[in-house]
C-alpha cells in the first residue's frame, strides 16, 4: 500500500486526501455543484416521508 493515506478507515491517495483537506478551505460559491441532479419537490417529500416512518419505527421498538 504505497502512497496510501487511511481516512475514516478508508485507504485514500495522497493526491485524494489532499484534495479533501483543501476542500475544507473553499467557500460555498468555489464549489461547482453543477454535476449533482436537483431533487424535485416531490423526492424531497418522499424523503421526508420515509425518514418519518424510520423515527416511528425506531421509536416502536
Amino acid at each position: 500500500m504505497n502512497n496510501l493515506v487511511l481516512y475514516k478507515g478508508v485507504y485514500i491517495s495522497k493526491e485524494q486526501y489532499d484534495d479533501i483537506k483543501n476542500m475544507r478551505q473553499l467557500s460555498d460559491e468555489e464549489i461547482d455543484l453543477s454535476d449533482i441532479p436537483e431533487i424535485t419537490h416531490e423526492e424531497f417529500k418522499r424523503m421526508k416521508e420515509n425518514r418519518r416512518r424510520r423515527k416511528n419505527l425506531q421509536q416502536a421498538s
